[in-house]
């Protein structure tokens, strides 16, 4: 199923959309699993197996489909002498399958110069302000500077948009990430960042995906999906890591004024 879908989400930008749609709302899963998720329930937001629904009170409705999975399983030797994990399939459901009168809360919103200050936050380069643009261009990196250009006057869902596509080249150029395209893996880093984080994706398009990736194999088109995953998954654990620290400040806050 994984190989078939990868397959077909390289020549169509519908499911390479909705691969990323999963991969920005099950950020900790590998890639192989929202590649799985995307092809069977697309629309999933929240999973647990059967008596995980159970044991927190919320019912499987009756003749629902399970969703299949993988997770790791034991270590073993390869003949070559080199480590393997055997993997195993696990059964699981999405919250619209059950019972539960609620569904999942809605995504935090954020003020806007938070999302923005947490994007930069730990970045692997520097940012300034720029009127020499080149016209169209809002936002760019200058490797050779280790620097992103900002646009003046931009409102902050453009800025954010920007940054989280030239922040994913930073990340690139900084680990020295190579990939087939990294123009496009930039733009996809950027789309599940927005989608992650609330900001409008308005203007993104994947109706024209790389040439490339239609002949690409299935094993080097999950490892370009891999780069996407990784470098946004990156990018949102440094936001993360800001977002505590302001939580916990407004928390001492909070609690010195009682």
């Amino acid at each position: 199923m994984i190989d078939s879908y990868v397959q077909d989400m390289g020549k169509e930008g519908g499911l390479f959309q909705a691969y990323l749609d999963v991969q920005a709302r099950f950020d900790l899963y590998s890639v192989s699993n929202a590649i799985l998720i995307a092809a069977q329930c697309p629309e999933a937001t929240k999973l647990a197996d059967f008596d995980s629904w159970k044991a927190s009170g919320v019912y499987v409705r009756h003749g629902a489909d399970a969703i299949t999975i993988l997770e790791p399983g034991k270590e073993y030797q390869r003949d070559d002498g080199s480590v393997g994990v055997s993997y195993n399939v696990r059964k699981v459901f999405d919250i619209s399958q059950t019972r539960a009168a609620q569904r999942p809360a809605p995504a935090t919103v954020r003020d806007e110069r938070l999302l923005l200050k947490a994007l930069m936050n730990n970045a692997p380069c520097r940012f300034a302000i720029s009127n020499e643009l080149p016209e169209g261009v809002n936002v760019t990196y200058h490797p050779q500077e280790h620097t992103v250009h900002v646009r003046q006057g931009l409102d902050a869902p453009t800025i954010f948009r920007g940054l989280a596509q030239e922040l994913a080249r930073a990340h690139m150029d900084r680990d020295g990430i190579t990939c087939e395209s990294p123009d496009f893996t930039a733009y996809s880093v950027s789309y599940m960042l927005c989608k992650r984080n609330g900001v409008s994706v308005e203007g993104f398009s994947f109706e024209r995906l790389p040439e490339s990736y239609a002949g690409m194999d299935a094993r080097a088109l999950r490892a370009e999906a891999g780069v996407m995953r990784d470098v946004a998954g990156s990018i949102s654990a440094d936001m993360n890591r800001l977002f505590a620290a302001q939580e916990k400040a407004q928390k001492n806050r909070d609690n010195a004024a009682r």
